[in-house]
């Protein structure tokens, strides 16, 4: 059994990248994972401030939700990043928390990496900028991370049509194979 976090970026409850988290979840909870879902747009997360005082202490100055899901994210085994892509790029949500992660990125290590995003244009390779910056942050700054999983959610820009996209069955696969 494994420990299952999922960050979803989605500024929106059922959005998209959102219902692509719970297929997620669905299927990796089937398959007799324990699962947990973070729905970012819920918690309060501050800008990253550049001071550095995390370099020595790690520990952010801001008293918000972060603090939490860092702890959390250095027990999972396997985490789930989620965002829709807007303007090529992943949400503000997203880069937000990616960037709150210095206090403790040392601790999320040796972990599984899946990427969930959606987006209304029909190209998956307009959604690889995302990747890149995704594979950045992972591959780059963390140590011993392994890329297990992308989902390219495209030609959905309505709330609930990737429903209707074989991205939404890819995703209960996927997390059936955790």
């Amino acid at each position: 059994m494994k420990n299952v976090l999922i960050i979803s970026a989605s500024p929106r409850k059922n959005g998209n990248s959102d219902i692509l988290c719970d297929r997620f979840a669905q299927g990796a909870q089937e398959s007799g994972h324990q699962v947990e879902k973070i729905f970012l747009a819920s918690k309060n997360i501050g800008y990253c401030r550049g001071c550095g005082v995390c370099n020595s202490t790690h520990k952010c100055i801001q008293q918000d939700d972060m603090a939490e899901i860092l702890e959390r994210m250095a027990a999972a085994d396997a985490i789930v990043l989620a965002t829709p892509v807007y303007f090529y790029s992943m949400d503000g949500q997203m880069k937000t928390f990616i960037d709150r992660t210095v206090p403790r990125y040392t601790e999320i290590s040796n972990k599984d990496f899946y990427f969930i995003m959606t987006a209304a244009d029909t190209e998956k390779a307009n959604l690889e900028r995302t990747m890149e910056a995704f594979r950045g942050f992972t591959e780059d700054c963390l140590e011993g991370t392994r890329e297990a999983g992308i989902i390219y959610g495209v030609g959905a820009w309505q709330a609930g049509e990737i429903k209707d996209t074989p991205a939404y069955d890819e995703a209960y696969e996927m997390g059936k194979h955790v």
